[in-house]
C-alpha cells in the first residue's frame, strides 16, 4: 500500500516520533552510507507555486541517497499553460516516478493528488492549507535545541491566517505535552476558525496577543511568519498590516538566553539581518535541518527502513 504524507492531521504522537528519530539517525549517517539508499529510484517534483528551500532541499536529498529527479519549477513551461488538468499532470507523472512531491496554490490540490495517483503523493505546501515537511523539519530542530518538545512555550507571530507553516505547526504540537501558545497577530491576521478547533483537545494553554515584547520576555520559541502579500484578496488590507512586527538585535537585548528564534522563510522585514548574529537566531540552522528531515522522509515514503 503506498504511504502519502499530505497532512499530519491523521499521525499520532508516536507516528511524528517515528519521523524525528528516523532524521536523527539519517543525521549522525556517513555520507557514503547514504549515497546508494535510493539508488535506481526518481523523483518527480511538480511546483506550481515558487520555491527555494522545500523544492531544493527535497532534489538535494534525493540526489544525496543515489536518486534522480525530474520536475518543473514553473507550471508556465508544462502544459498546464494549455489547459491541462491537475488530474491529467498527475496521471503523466505517476509513469515517469517513484514518488511525487508537490506544491500548489490550491487548498487540497495535494490530497486530490493522492487520490489520483497510483505512487506516493508528499505535499510541500497547498494554499494555505498545510505544509507537514515544514512542520516536521520545525519539531526536529526543536527537539535539536531543546532535547523535548514536551512542555515549550512557544509564540507564532505575524501572519496567523494564512500561514500554512503554522496550521500545520499547531495540529502536530497539540499532540504533545504542556505545550503553551502565544499567538501574536494583527486581529485581521488571527489564527483562523477551523484551526483553533484543534486547540480544543490536548495538554497545552493558548492565548492570543498583539504584543511581540511579551513573546521575547515570556516564550522558549518566537516563531516569526512573514506578512504573504500573494494570500490578501485585497492589496489594501495587506498594506495596512504589512509591517505590524519587526524582531531586530535591540528589541532581543535582554532576552532569555534560552530564546530561539525560527522562521520557515523568506523573510522579508519581519526579522532584521543584525538578528542573525545573535545567539537567538535558528533560522538558518532549521534550514539545514530540513535537509536531514527529508532525508529520512523520502527513505520512509519509498518503503526504506534502517
Amino acid at each position: 500500500m503506498k504511504r502519502n504524507l499530505i497532512s499530519l492531521d491523521n499521525l499520532s504522537r508516536n507516528a511524528i516520533v517515528d519521523f524525528l528519530d528516523l532524521a536523527a539517525q539519517f543525521e549522525v549517517m556517513p555520507a557514503s552510507k547514504k549515497e546508494k539508499l535510493l539508488s535506481g529510484k526518481i523523483l518527480g517534483v511538480l511546483f506550481f507555486e515558487a520555491s527555494t528551500r522545500t523544492r531544493l532541499s527535497f532534489e538535494s536529498t534525493m540526489l544525496r541517497l543515489g536518486g534522480q529527479v525530474i520536475g518543473f519549477s514553473e507550471a508556465i513551461n508544462t502544459s498546464v499553460v494549455k489547459g491541462e488538468s491537475l488530474q491529467d499532470t498527475i496521471r503523466t507523472v505517476e509513469n515517469y516516478c517513484d514518488v511525487i512531491v508537490i506544491r500548489h496554490p490550491r487548498e487540497g490540490a495535494a490530497r486530490l493528488a493522492a487520490e489520483i495517483s497510483h505512487i506516493p503523493i508528499i505535499n510541500a505546501g497547498d494554499g494555505s492549507n498545510q505544509h507537514p515537511t515544514q512542520t516536521l523539519l520545525d519539531l526536529f530542530t526543536m527537539q535539536k535545541l531543546y532535547g523535548q518538545i514536551d512542555k515549550l512555550k512557544i509564540a507564532m507571530v505575524g501572519d496567523l491566517k494564512y500561514s500554512r507553516t503554522v496550521h500545520s505547526l499547531v495540529h502536530a504540537l497539540v499532540k504533545f505535552k504542556d505545550v503553551e501558545f502565544l499567538l501574536v497577530s494583527p486581529d485581521s491576521l488571527r489564527l483562523p476558525e477551523y484551526v483553533t478547533s484543534a486547540l480544543e483537545t490536548g495538554s497545552f494553554h493558548a492565548r492570543e496577543t498583539t504584543d511581540l515584547r511579551e513573546a521575547v520576555d515570556s516564550c522558549d520559541v518566537i516563531y516569526m511568519t512573514r506578512i504573504q502579500r500573494e494570500r490578501f484578496p485585497d492589496p489594501l488590507e495587506y498594506e495596512k498590516v504589512k509591517d505590524s512586527y519587526r524582531l531586530d538585535a535591540a528589541l532581543l537585548k535582554n532576552a532569555p538566553p534560552r530564546l530561539k528564534i525560527l522562521h520557515p522563510l523568506p523573510r522579508i522585514n519581519e526579522i532584521s539581518v543584525d538578528v542573525d548574529s545573535t545567539p537567538h537566531a535558528a533560522y538558518f540552522q532549521q534550514v539545514a535541518c530540513g535537509l536531514i528531515m527529508r532525508q529520512g522522509i523520502l527513505y520512509s515514503i519509498l518503503g526504506g527502513k534502517l
